[in-house]
């Protein structure tokens, strides 16, 4: 940084006329001692040469340079051990200090530039944006980036994860809006890209080879450990984090990708081209776009497909949140087929449900009908539970709920209200109540009761308790049949009948 003549001018006058050092004078203008020698020399000002002391380490420095030269990544930790084994006694910090110095560095190497020609190459990365919470989750915000060699056109899309159906939506977007397909993509070595590599022998990604195959373009990884072979892209996300991302404000994953859109298309394409100055990256691309591959007749199939296992209840599990299905389907593999904004289930070809996709954690997203189709089913359920047990306590029942039947009466209420009989009467009277009716052609639940009041009434019977309806379905489902007390004097020995009567 250039400084002020004004603070340069202070400097000379400051080390000549008041004789400061340039320690003193740094630390008074608020300048870096660096900045004091310099203006220093400039003026012909030679500062002191300060020699350094003498330290501990100075007898093992031969020893030092000699197993650095031998074992130049040999860590300092390391060589503290062996020279404290001959017999050095001084402290680390200043050990580590002096062997960072004497360490030898490798060779600065020169790299040739890359040249491509037109609708040859494009390179592709992740990079990480940092999290979003979305309701319980916390979902890493991950960029796909890729970037035309020769006129530098960047493409930028954000997704919540950088798994594989995420990295084929991006070349998919990305060849949709350049609008064909350079002939050759290079990747870092990706686990979506590369599974294996030993040496020159790599394995690709089979489903990035059917990706490739559709598009007819061949994936090339980068060399390991040299990241200028895809300078381009990394210079671009540089440039994205600076230039797009910093300070950036955003409603939802949508709205930043429509802001990344208009930020490609108009303020990166607008930017100067490094290959010609004089035009800009927009003007370039133009004249690349039709050295490009075309796109084919047909999209590549994205979509994430998983799957599930519907439990008793008619949800399915996919990425952290539930999402309903018809109740017909329960205890059935399924499978989710997914993309960014839509959830179906399906049954083999058949679609069973479609949802939006939940983004966040532990929510359920639910189709209203599948809800009223269960809720239904149960009710009918329920309906079908009493008249079983109404058949199975007073078998007169089935002719009674017939001829209900075919009075046209809701045979929901004529249950319950004959349900509400058999508690209070027991199945005994109920069922004689109910053959009478038969008999009389009473199809009323009403004329049930009168019959069975009549009946207690004749027998001189005290009016039933109304109790309370038990809570639970399974004791309100129990019938009990009343049997003839004398069964259990037929039980009882002979013999201790006349004890019973001698005790009357």
């Amino acid at each position: 940084m250039k400084t002020r003549p004004e603070t340069e001018a202070e400097i000379a006058r400051l080390h000549h006329a008041e004789g400061w050092p340039i320690g003193t004078i740094a630390e008074q203008l608020g300048v870096h001692t660096s900045v004091v020698t310099r203006v220093l020399g400039q003026a012909g000002v030679v500062p002191a040469v300060t020699m350094p002391r003498p330290s501990k380490v100075d007898p093992y420095l031969p020893f030092l340079r000699e197993m650095l030269e031998k074992y130049p990544r040999l860590r300092a930790s390391r060589l503290l051990q062996m020279v404290q084994a001959r017999g050095y006694t001084g402290k680390c910090s200043r050990f580590r200090e002096i062997v960072a110095s004497i360490r030898p560095r490798p060779k600065a190497e020169a790299y040739l530039r890359l040249a491509t020609l037109p609708g040859e190459q494009g390179q592709v990365d992740w990079a990480h944006f940092g999290k979003l919470r979305i309701g319980r989750a916390e979902r890493p915000l991950m960029a796909f980036v890729m970037v035309l060699s020769w006129s530098r056109m960047v493409y930028l899309h954000f997704f919540f994860d950088a798994r594989m159906p995420s990295f084929l939506r991006g070349h998919q977007l990305a060849f949709e809006t350049f609008g064909g397909v350079p002939r050759e993509l290079l990747y870092d070595n990706l686990k979506s890209a590369v599974l294996e590599r030993v040496g020159d022998a790599i394995r690709f990604n089979e489903t990035l080879l059917r990706l490739a195959g559709h598009y007819r373009f061949a994936p090339k990884p980068c060399a390991p450990a040299r990241g200028n072979e895809k300078g381009r892209v990394e210079r671009r996300i540089r440039y994205i984090r600076d230039n797009f991302f910093a300070a950036r404000t955003y409603e939802d994953l949508d709205d930043l990708n429509a802001q990344a859109a208009d930020w490609c298309a108009r303020i990166a394409a607008a930017r100067p081209c490094p290959e010609d100055r004089a035009r800009t990256v927009g003007d370039v691309f133009a004249e690349e776009r039709p050295r490009l591959l075309p796109l084919p007749e047909t999209r590549f199939a994205c979509d994430e497909v998983v799957p599930v296992h519907v439990g008793k209840t008619p949800y399915v599990r996919f990425d952290l949140n539930d999402y309903s299905v018809p109740h017909t389907h329960v205890r059935r593999q399924l499978a989710v087929v997914a993309d960014p904004d839509t959830v179906r289930i399906v049954d083999g070809t058949a679609v069973l449900a479609t949802h939006p996709r939940a983004w966040g954690r532990d929510e359920r997203v639910e189709d209203p009908v599948h809800i009223e189709a269960l809720v239904a089913d149960k009710r009918a359920a329920h309906h079908h539970r009493g008249m079983d047990r109404l058949q199975h306590a007073a078998p007169h029942s089935r002719g009674f709920l017939h001829r209900c039947a075919e009075r046209g009466q809701n045979l929901g209420n004529v249950t319950w209200q004959l349900g509400r009989l058999l508690d209070q009467y027991g199945a005994a009277e109920l069922d004689a109540a109910l053959a009478e009716a038969n008999a009389r052609e009473l199809v009323h639940p009403p004329s049930v009761r009168q019959l069975l009041e009549r009946r207690r009434a004749d027998e001189g019977r005290p009016a039933p308790l109304s109790a309370e309806v038990p809570t639970n379905p399974r004791l309100r489902e129990v019938v009990v049949r009343p049997h003839a007390l004398d069964l259990y004097d037929r039980l009882r020995p002979k013999d201790e009948e006349g004890d019973d009567d001698s005790r009357t």
